[in-house]
């Protein structure tokens, strides 16, 4: 058996300071020194040593599906719906119903948007 935790997470983005931004600003993510090259590719903290990877593709085709997703979790849920909605970002339930969240069998609720690039990220209380 092996032993393993989780490092980092990577996206394929057309315009990576345009994404960037957007995580910056609407996630609120800290950007960090890329120790791995001297490429433009960014990378952000999500706290407890796991990073975010933006790699600049300006040619890439991005296909994007909602079962594909990385999902992160925060103690209260309806601070960041509000901060969300006063970005006029929009959200949805699993199902595509808008400004809907789900509440899980478990009990956590959760609810998904997408990035500029139309990566899916999942925000729940699973905290």
């Amino acid at each position: 058996m092996f032993t393993f935790s989780f490092n980092h997470v990577a996206l394929s983005v057309k315009d990576v300071d345009h994404s960037a931004a957007f995580y910056m600003k609407v996630l609120k993510l800290e950007e960090i020194e890329n120790t791995a090259s001297t490429s433009k590719t960014r990378w952000f903290s999500l706290g407890e040593g796991k990073q975010l990877h933006l790699i600049p593709r300006p040619n890439a085709e991005i296909k994007t599906n909602k079962a594909v997703h990385f999902a992160l979790a925060i103690k209260d849920i309806e601070p960041f719906i509000a901060h969300l909605k006063l970005m006029n970002i929009d959200y949805a339930d699993w199902l595509g119903t808008p400004s809907k969240g789900y509440v899980r069998n478990d009990g956590i609720q959760q609810f998904y948007f997408q990035d500029p690039d139309g990566y899916w990220i999942e925000i729940n209380e699973a905290f």
